[in-house]
C-alpha cells in the first residue's frame, strides 16, 4: 500500500534521495556486515516492567527472533497490507515486532502504552486492524486482560508473556512455525520501500488525533537528519528513553541505528537514576533528553559528577526552547555537544548540529533554513528539504527578518496526508504541496543570522505535555457530557518539567459544585488516557470566546499561567 504518487517517488529516486531498502533489508545488511556485533539491549530492570529477562542480542540473534515472530504472525493469518495495532513499552519485542511485521509486508500502528480504551476504540474505527499485539503485564497491571474487551469481535489479540492470557494468542521469540511456507510467502512478496511502513498517531495541527502513514523511505530521510545531527557511526551506542512509537524514537533512533549498524539500548519509562546508570554502564555515545532534564542536571552537579560521562559525546534535545547556558555549559564543561532537534510525525526534521552550528549559543537559538538558495549545509537533508515562512493571515511568503510566520515544509521526509482525512489534508497542505506545520518561526533580525530560523511558538492550540501532542478539542468534546457542567474548555499552561500541563476552565450549571476530581473521574470512566487528564481547574462565569463563539485558548491560558 502506497500513498506517494509515482511521479513524486520517481523525482526523489532520480535525485538519489529515496532508495529500495525496507527496514528488513537494512537488518539483512547489518547481519552480513556486523552479524556478531551487539545490536539490541534491554534495560537491566526489565522484569519490573514486563515478563522476561533482559535481552542482549547480536544482529544475528536479532534476525533469528525476527523470523520466529514473523512466522508465528504469518501462521495466524497476518499478510501484506494488513494493519496491526501494537501497544508495547520499549522492550526488545517492540523492535523485533517492527521487523517481523515488515517481513510480512504488514503495516504497524504503534500506540503509546498510556492509551486507554477511548484511544484504542478510535484507532480501531479508523484503521480496521487485523490484529492487536501487546504484553501480558505492564508493571503490576494485567495489561493484555484490560485490553481484551476492546477487541472482542474486532481482531485477534497477540500477547507476549510468560503465561497465557485467556482470549489471546501467546507469542514468543523462539518458536518457528511453518518455516517453509513462511519463507515461500516472504520470498514471493512484491515489496517496495515506498510502501507504508507505519501509521503513527498525532493530534497534528487539526483537532482529533489522526493516523500518519509513512513509508520506509519517509522514515529513512527523517533518520538521516538525526544521523547527521549526532554524527552516528557503526561504533556508536545509542540510548533511547523516548517511547518507540513516534518521530522522536522511530526517526531519532530506530532508523539511524539500523542504517548505521550500531548498538541500540532501550529505556522506559523515563527514570533518571537508571537512565544515568545506563549511560555509564553501557558506555553510551549518544542519547536524547528533554531540555528541562538537561537544565536540572546542570543545576544539580553532584548527580552528574557521580556518573562517568566520558563516553557520551552528543545529546539530542528539543520540543521546547533550549537554554543558551545549558547548551554551552555541556560543551564547555563536559565536551558534550547538545543538538537542537525539531521534528514531527508528519516529517518535519530541522536539526541544529555541531557541524552546521558549531557555536553552542547559535545552536540553542537557531535552526538551518533548509532549502535556502545558495546555502549549503553539512546535513544531507538540507539539500533535500524545502522550507519557507508564510504569513498567518494572508499566506504570503515571508522573507523579511523579525516577522512571525508559519513554517511550511516539503521534501522526501514529508508524509502525503493523514489517514482517510481528505478534509483535514486540504487544510494542512498548500496548493503547491507544502505541509503547514502549525509552528511559528521567524528569520532572526541579528546581523549575519538570516540563514537561520528561530522558533517562536505554535499557531494552533495543540498541547504538548512531556512530548505528547494532545488535542484540547478532543478533551472538550468528552467533558461536554460531564454532569453539572454548562461549558468547559481545556488549555495548556506552562510547566518547567513537562513543558505544558493541562488546565480545565469550567462554567458550572446553576446550583452545581464541580471539582477537579469530578472531571478526571468522568474522563477516566470514558476510558481516556491518564496523560490527557487536567491537572488544574478554574471556575469561570463564562468562557472567553470570539464573535463566532470559538474559545480563545490563548486568553484562557493566561488565567492558568497567572494562578
Amino acid at each position: 500500500m502506497q500513498t506517494t504518487s509515482k511521479a513524486l517517488a520517481a523525482k526523489y529516486r532520480e535525485a538519489g534521495w529515496w532508495g529500495d531498502e525496507t527496514l528488513s533489508d537494512w537488518l539483512h545488511k547489518a547481519v552480513e556486515k556486523r552479524g556478531p556485533s551487539l545490536a539490541l539491549v534491554d534495560q537491566p530492570d526489565r522484569l519490573s516492567l514486563v515478563d522476561g529477562n533482559p535481552l542482549r542480542l547480536t544482529f544475528c540473534e536479532l534476525q533469528v527472533r525476527v523470523e520466529a515472530l514473523s512466522s508465528q504472525l504469518y501462521n495466524e493469518g497476518i499478510r501484506q497490507d494488513d494493519i496491526v495495532l501494537v501497544q508495547l513499552p520499549n522492550i526488545s519485542e517492540l523492535v523485533i515486532t517492527y521487523f517481523a511485521l515488515d517481513r510480512l509486508g504488514a503495516i504497524v500502528s504503534p500506540l503509546p502504552v498510556q492509551y486507554g480504551p477511548f484511544e484504542l476504540n478510535h484507532a480501531i474505527q479508523a484503521l480496521k486492524p487485523k490484529g492487536f499485539l501487546t504484553t501480558r503485564r505492564l508493571k503490576e497491571a494485567s495489561f493484555a486482560a484490560s485490553r481484551l474487551p476492546v477487541f472482542t469481535d474486532v481482531c485477534p489479540v497477540f500477547c507476549f508473556g510468560e503465561h497465557p492470557v485467556t482470549g489471546s494468542l501467546q507469542l514468543d521469540l523462539e518458536t518457528v512455525i511453518d518455516l517453509e511456507n513462511w519463507q515461500t510467502y516472504v520470498d514471493g512478496l512484491k515489496r517496495s520501500a515506498d510502501d507504508i511502513f507505519s501509521i503513527c498517531w498525532t493530534s497534528g495541527t487539526t483537532g482529533q488525533p489522526k493516523g500518519v502513514p509513512r513509508s520506509h523511505n519517509h522514515w529513512r530521510i527523517s533518520g538521516l537528519a538525526t544521523t547527521d545531527a549526532a554524527e552516528i557511526i557503526k561504533t556508536d551506542v545509542l540510548l533511547n528513553p523516548f517511547p518507540l512509537v513516534n518521530m522522536a524514537a522511530i526517526g531519532g533512533f530506530l532508523f539511524p541505528w539500523i542504517t548505521a549498524q550500531c548498538t541500540l539500548v532501550l529505556h522506559h519509562p523515563f527514570e533518571l537514576p537508571l537512565y544515568l546508570n545506563q549511560i555509564q554502564s553501557e558506555k553510551i555515545t549518544y542519547t536524547i533528553a528533554p531540555p528541562a532534564v538537561l537544565t536540572m542536571l546542570l543545576n544539580e552537579r553532584a548527580i552528574l559528577d557521580a556518573i562517568d560521562l566520558s563516553s557520551l559525546r552528543a545529546i539530542g534535545s528539543g520540543g521546547a526552547p533550549l537554554s543558551e547556558w545549558m547548551v554551552s555549559t555541556f560543551q564547555a564543561d563536559y565536551s558534550i555537544m547538545v543538538a537542537n532537534i525539531f521534528g514531527s510525525n508528519e516529517g518535519l526534521c530541522l536539526a541544529s548540529s555541531g557541524t552546521d552550528l558549531p557555536d553552542p549559543l547559535d545552536r540553542a537559538n537557531y535552526f538551518p533554513r533548509f532549502g535556502l538558495a545558495g546555502k549549503v549545509w553539512q546535513a544531507r537533508v538540507g539539500e533535500m528539504t524545502q522550507t519557507r515562512l508564510v504569513d498567518l493571515d494572508t499566506r504570503e511568503v515571508v522573507t523579511e527578518p523579525g516577522v512571525r510566520a508559519e513554517l511550511e515544509i516539503a521534501g522526501p521526509s514529508v508524509f502525503d496526508g493523514y489517514w482517510q482525512a481528505a478534509e483535514a489534508n486540504q487544510i494542512v497542505f498548500s496548493e503547491d504541496g507544502y505541509f503547514r506545520t502549525g509552528d511559528v518561526f521567524e528569520i532572526p533580525e541579528e546581523a549575519g543570522k538570516s540563514d537561520y530560523y528561530r522558533f517562536v511558538g505554535r499557531s494552533k492550540d495543540i498541547i504538548v505535555r512531556g512530548g505528547m501532542k494532545i488535542s484540547p478539542d478532543e478533551i472538550d468534546g468528552v467533558l461536554a457530557g460531564c454532569p453539572g457542567i454548562n461549558a468547559v474548555a481545556v488549555t495548556g499552561f506552562e510547566d518547567p518539567v513537562l513543558g505544558e500541563r493541562i488546565g480545565a476552565a469550567v462554567v458550572p450549571q446553576a446550583g452545581h459544585v464541580i471539582s477537579l476530581e469530578d472531571l478526571t473521574r468522568y474522563l477516566t470512566d470514558q476510558g481516556m488516557a491518564v496523560f490527557k487528564l487536567p491537572e488544574k481547574m478554574i471556575i469561570m462565569e463564562a468562557l472567553p470566546v470570539n464573535a463566532t463563539g470559538k474559545v480563545l485558548r490563548a486568553e484562557l491560558r493566561q488565567h492558568f499561567d497567572a494562578s
